[in-house]
């Protein structure tokens, strides 16, 4: 295994899985070989020694790098059947000695519906590779290299394996889990970093958050931050509360920000202008009152079952629109129907039976329903959720961050009410579909077209920005440093560019009259890119170059070849295709290098679901292993 983080480690466990359920007297031994720099489980991203203030996006409830429960029928059992919050609950009461008294105090204020922090489920990681070391039995021999994989070459009895530290390993089978990889940089970013380095300004390109010395920016200069996803929250909490400041209530109930003096003047921006939205408060990952009625997995199955590549825009989305606004306006009726409506059960019957007229006519039989009875703010336009402030301007910058103070405020609220805020109801059912969609989609699901100019094009971004956003706490908080005047915002598509004449980076949107910032430091808050065609990685890169993987081509709309991000791959168990279009034999692909054929590559398995549905990562190790020891 090339790469011992989430996706490696799942692949050992179900190697030692499959091999104990199954070994039947006198048989060669397994041997495995683990190469990476970092610690096997947790890996790059989830070190156990890294800020307690990073959090993850899911709830402690949600994530799993082993198979658990009945619901994950059709593999092998897990000799470590123990999810993150099964580990949780025992950690309360019998506390592993690698607990560090942090990891103690965490794990005792921590619910089901907490969010983690990072280094938390990094111990959690570490801790189920310690349970199958000790449980692997005789037979079964792991190593771990602690160095990086440079080259890998076929040989007659398999590959060898040039590593970081000089040695070489001769192995039958690599399974390549490599997960977030260094990038080149896109050309507008070069640009800012060489501007940066003309003027001797700072610029921090993407990087895992964890990676960054955060305290190398200086208090009280403005810096400019570039995105308003997951990666700025990190950004944002590092350089206030991880400075000392502190958040309390009021009497409002809203936070107040307590700075140290140490902060920097955050100013941050976007092309929606806007943050990801708050998770819903629940006690569940997909909200109890969600039932899907037409995005379900037998719908979209039936397109194949036709003989029919589906697009997205034509065939799928019109299918997820219904379920969100169905659940939208249900919820709206069980809530505050009689404060809006002089007949809430007739209007619901109306709205239904709009929803269930065939072909593109139930869009204007939903608008007829929603015109004669409904307030027009009470309507929901569910791609319009993903632009906010789309065609409006502003007069100053004083509008925009009242603005944006309002939008946060209410975010927060609505995510307080749970299942009883229509809004997040609505999103939770887009999160639903999201995870059908995924079953349906992989592997050729979608024409190339559909796959990246629709769903990858402009749902992928709509989802993320209203599904994957940050626990409530991240959105109280920005909306409290708002208040304080530590963090102020730009406007939506904003312009960066290097001032020749100031020698400084600039800011500027055209949506906010006055909005033009300058400042000598400038984030780039995000993730490295996951496209294999611009990785650093030397081991990628020589792969590439050798032939023995290649970049998935796929076709865009007028019939011109496009690089996607990942690699090509076969069919499951994803046998590596080189440049010749061949597999390569007993090298496999996991992870976010699998992008190109499956989507949301990012989102960890989910404990207690099917294989093939929220734990599909699973089922992949589970095919790479059960291919690995067929052979053997």
């Amino acid at each position: 295994m090339v790469g011992a983080g989430p996706r490696g480690t799942s692949v050992l466990e179900r190697l030692i899985s499959q091999w104990s359920a199954h070994r039947a007297g006198p048989q060669p031994g397994l041997d495995i070989h683990l190469v990476d720099p970092e610690l096997p489980g947790p890996g790059h991203v989830w070190r156990p020694d890294q800020s307690r203030l990073f959090l993850m996006n899911t709830p402690s409830l949600f994530p799993t790098v082993v198979p658990v429960g009945q619901a994950a029928g059709g593999v092998v059992q897990s000799i470590v059947e123990c999810s993150f919050d099964d580990w949780r609950v025992q950690m309360t009461t019998d506390p592993h000695p690698s607990l560090s008294d942090a990891d103690r105090d965490e794990v005792a204020r921590l619910g089901g519906s907490g969010f983690p922090s990072r280094a938390l489920y990094g111990r959690y990681l570490s801790w189920i590779y310690g349970q199958l070391l000790e449980a692997s039995g005789d037979g079964i021999a792991v190593t771990h290299h602690p160095t990086d994989a440079l080259e890998l070459s076929p040989d007659d009895a398999g590959y060898r394996l040039r590593l970081g530290d000089e040695s070489e390993l001769a192995v039958d089978a690599v399974v390549l889990a490599l997960g977030h990889l260094p990038a080149h940089l896109s050309p507008e970013q070069a640009a800012l970093r060489d501007g940066a380095a003309r003027y001797s300004l700072q610029y921090w390109p993407p990087a895992v958050p964890a990676d960054i010395d955060w305290d190398r920016l200086p208090a009280k200069k403005p810096v400019l931050i570039r995105g308003l996803g997951l990666n700025f929250f990190d950004v944002m909490i590092q350089l206030t509360e991880g400075r000392g400041g502190r958040f309390t209530p009021d009497d409002s109930g809203k936070l107040v920000y307590h700075p140290a003096g140490r902060e920097p003047q955050i100013v941050a921006a976007s092309r929606r202008g806007v943050p990801y939205r708050a998770k819903a408060q629940l006690d569940s990952y997909l909200p109890r009152s969600v039932s899907l009625r037409y995005c379900t997995l037998a719908t979209l199955r039936s397109f194949s079952e036709q003989g029919i590549q589906p697009g997205f825009d034509h065939d799928i989305w019109p299918l997820l629109h219904r379920d969100v606004l169905n659940t939208y306006y249900t919820t709206l009726v069980r809530v505050t129907g009689e404060r809006l409506l002089a007949d809430p059960t007739g209007f619901l019957d109306r709205v239904h039976t709009a929803l269930e007229v065939s072909g593109p006519g139930w869009a204007a039989a939903l608008g007829e329903v929603l015109d004669d009875e409904l307030a027009l703010a009470h309507h929901l336009d569910v791609e319009g959720l993903g632009h906010p402030f789309a065609g409006r301007r502003f007069a100053s910058p004083g509008d925009y961050q009242e603005a944006v103070l309002n939008y946060l405020d209410a975010d927060v609220t609505e995510s307080h009410k749970g299942e009883d805020s229509p809004l997040k109801m609505a999103i939770g059912a887009m999160n639903a579909g999201r995870t059908v969609i995924k079953q349906v989609v992989a592997d050729g699901g979608l024409t190339d077209q559909a796959w990246m100019t629709e769903l990858r094009g402009w749902f992928e971004p709509l989802v993320e920005g209203l599904a994957s956003g940050p626990p409530s706490l991240r959105i109280a908080q920005l909306a409290a440093l708002v208040r304080a005047g530590v963090v102020q915002f730009v406007g939506p598509n904003p312009r960066f560019i290097v001032d020749a004449d100031t020698e400084r980076f600039g800011a500027s949107s055209p949506w906010v009259a006055g909005a033009e910032v300058s400042a000598s430091y400038l984030v780039d808050a995000m993730m490295p890119p996951n496209r294999a065609a611009s990785t650093l990685s030397p081991l990628l890169r020589q792969l590439l170059n050798d032939g023995l993987v290649r970049p998935k081509m796929m076709m865009a709309h007028d019939g011109a070849p496009l690089s996607s991000p990942g690699l090509d791959v076969t069919l499951p168990p994803y046998r590596a295709i080189g440049g010749s279009g061949q597999p390569q034999p007993d090298l496999y692909v996991l992870g976010l290098q699998l992008a190109s054929v499956q989507w949301g590559t990012a989102i960890a398995a989910q404990a207690h679901t099917p294989a093939d549905a929220g734990g599909r990562t699973l089922r992949d190790a589970d095919d790479i292993a059960t291919v690995i020891l067929s052979q053997r």
